[in-house]
């Protein structure tokens, strides 16, 4: 396997990646101290927020999750729940983003995708597309433990014809893992089928689409997207633009882009913000790929821009909202 179909495959939902991350484990962690100075900054009068967010910033996931259990051991107070009562949004929607666990944070945003005003498509595309194998059983669990129902019954309950089809395979979190076997005869016969199914005056066979999309490992996949273009004069993604008829074609396009390069397919949505800026997106890319591959969002994002995203938060936001993406951004570059 090539070292470029290796590191985005791990980008691809990985929280291992640290050299892609801007929130790392602190050094010299203490949690019971941190939770003590968390406490005081709670407890000051007219709460002091900056201290709340240097505090929750400066460290990981899972020592978030150590001073929160030190935070209760000494308070006798749930943290989340005095956040929820302190806070005002939108600050309190990142603050309380980033004390859950990823796989819980995920199934909430997969819940109100679902169960929101009509369905978010691009939401449950985002997710799905974006996490690993593990990452999606266990948000799957934890979407059963928090709400007491199935994921996958929910989605396809919420969904329908070929969509609701992709986003269940999708759910199941079953994608084969990445190979060091190159079978070149697979990746033409994809490469065809793929070209077949979205050709001109051809009818469309998507079950077809979905099955090659779902059913590979992501590094086939890529070398599948280089294949094809033996069969088309346009490459993967201009064909699911001119061929894919318009209520699939942002899903299937989101999927395509998650598998040829993650950060960039966030890059994607963090530009589309621009002039229209939507807090729920941000706050999920920024927080849910802030260990993960955010440096490499960053570089695609000044690529593709010609701005940092430091500056585009600067620009596009304020008070202490902007002061918790910008310490999760970790810097203008």
């Amino acid at each position: 396997m090539e070292i470029h179909d290796i590191l985005s495959e791990v980008c691809l939902g990985s929280d291992e990646l640290s050299d892609g991350a801007t929130v790392k484990p602190l050094a010299n962690f203490n949690a019971e101290k941190e939770a003590a100075e968390l406490d005081h900054a709670l407890k000051v009068k007219g709460l002091d927020e900056h201290t709340l967010i240097d505090i929750l910033t400066r460290c990981s996931n899972a020592q978030r999750q150590d001073i929160a259990f030190h935070y209760e051991r000494s308070t006798k107070y749930k943290l989340e729940d005095r956040l929820q009562k302190a806070l005002s949004d939108p600050l309190k929607s990142v603050i309380l983003a980033l004390m859950k666990t990823p796989d819980k944070y995920d199934a909430s945003e997969m819940r109100g995708a679902i169960k929101g005003l009509g369905t978010n498509e691009d939401t449950l595309i985002e997710i799905l597309c974006s996490r690993t194998n593990q990452q999606i059983s266990d948000m799957a669990a934890s979407y059963l433990e928090l709400y007491k129902k199935d994921m996958i019954k929910d989605v396809k309950e919420d969904t329908s014809g070929h969509f609701a089809k992709l986003l269940c395979i999708l759910a199941k979190g079953n994608r084969p893992d990445p190979s060091n076997v190159v079978d070149n005869e697979l990746i033409d016969m994809d490469a065809r089928a793929l070209y077949e199914a979205t050709a001109k005056n051809c009818v469309h066979d998507m079950d077809k689409w979905i099955t090659i999309m779902t059913e590979r490992s992501i590094p086939h996949l890529r070398k599948v997207f280089g294949r094809y273009k033996c069969y088309s004069c346009y490459d993967m993604l201009e064909s699911v633009e001119r061929e894919v008829k318009k209520d699939l074609k942002n899903n299937f396009l989101g999927l395509v882009q998650c598998i040829l390069n993650t950060p960039a397919f966030f890059a994607e949505k963090l530009s589309n913000l621009q002039g229209n800026l939507k807090k729920d997106i941000l706050t999920r890319i920024m927080v849910s790929r802030s260990e993960i591959d955010l440096v490499f969002i960053k570089k695609e994002f000044k690529k593709k821009t010609g701005k940092s995203l430091h500056q585009f938060i600067t620009a596009s936001t304020k008070g202490d909202y902007q002061r918790v993406l910008l310490a999760l951004c970790r810097g203008d570059d």
